[in-house]
């Protein structure tokens, strides 16, 4: 039975008063959040670290870009996100654009990670054990992996084989860090004490809890600043081994293919490239075909 015209007046009414009266559902996020963060914030964002990088950001990473941006909101003293990208695109500064780029790179490394690599590459280097090598380790990250490298070297060549590597990353600031070479000894944990003993310095005093690589190690290596996607690579001379591990997972597809194509031309033919476990080239066996687990050569 419906109710009598004034009784439902009455009724909606005490129904609005209800909801006036019960507190709106709260965005608990937006509410501890420093600065106001949108969905046309995040989309920003997406396009310009996807121009300037090659990075496909997908949808799930709102809190992380959030979080890692709203440091530079504090470093240049804006108050909003967009005016900070207002004024990165306006002023075109490289060298906030390179903190911008910092701020979102992710560098997750280990020494001698994925051991297989290092035992294909010491099988590689014995079969010309005088050198010369030349190699490019294209995500150095904060040094672990190309110290690994210059280690399975000295390790397998002869004495006074010419053997180099170029060390490169796009990010700028842990690129500093793997010049310096200095870790903390709890990081060094998974390493022998033979390779403890012939290839770091033991920090003393204030430096204790510390290691440095020895300068045999940091002798071999030249770091630079690359960025995969732009077509100004500086190399005149091509590699003999490339590893890009554990980078194109950040790229889509097209992107992918254009930085494999460029990697194809700095490697000499025959050369080997080494690349993270989760990624697959089986689409591009017109440049590289499949060698043993994750590990290609150039076609």
């Amino acid at each position: 039975m419906k109710p009598e015209p004034a009784l439902a007046h009455a009724a909606t009414g005490r129904r609005a008063a209800a909801r006036a009266a019960s507190p709106a559902p709260v965005d608990e996020d937006a509410q501890a959040r420093e600065f106001a963060w949108s969905g046309a914030d995040f989309v920003r964002v997406q396009k310009l670290i996807y121009q300037h990088a090659g990075i496909s950001l997908h949808d799930g990473k709102h809190a992380m870009v959030y979080s890692r941006l709203s440091r530079r909101l504090r470093e240049t003293g804006h108050r909003g996100f967009g005016a900070y990208l207002d004024w990165l695109e306006q002023h075109q500064d490289a060298g906030e654009w390179q903190e911008f780029v910092n701020a979102l790179t992710t560098n997750l490394t280990a020494f001698f990670r994925e051991q297989h690599h290092f035992d294909i590459l010491a099988s590689l280097l014995r079969k010309r054990a005088a050198g010369p090598w030349s190699i490019w380790c294209n995500a150095a990250s904060t040094g672990e992996e190309p110290y690994s490298i210059v280690m399975t070297g000295l390790e397998t060549l002869s004495a006074g084989a010419s053997f180099k590597l170029t060390a490169s990353d796009i990010d700028s600031r842990v690129l500093a860090k793997a010049a310096e070479g200095v870790y903390r000894l709890d990081g060094l944990k998974g390493l022998s004490q033979e390779r403890l003993q012939r290839f770091f310095l033991r920090g003393k005093g204030g430096n204790a809890g510390l290691a440095r690589v020895r300068p045999e190690l940091r002798r071999a290596i030249d770091f630079l600043n690359v960025n995969l996607i732009r077509d100004d690579w500086p190399f005149r001379e091509p590699f003999d081994v490339v590893f890009c591990r554990n980078v194109m997972i950040y790229f889509d597809a097209e992107t992918q293919r254009r930085v494999l194509e460029r990697i194809h031309r700095v490697l000499k033919p025959g050369g080997t490239l080494f690349v993270g476990h989760a990624e697959n080239f089986s689409d591009s066996r017109d440049l590289f075909v499949l060698r043993g687990k994750t590990a290609y050569d150039r076609v």
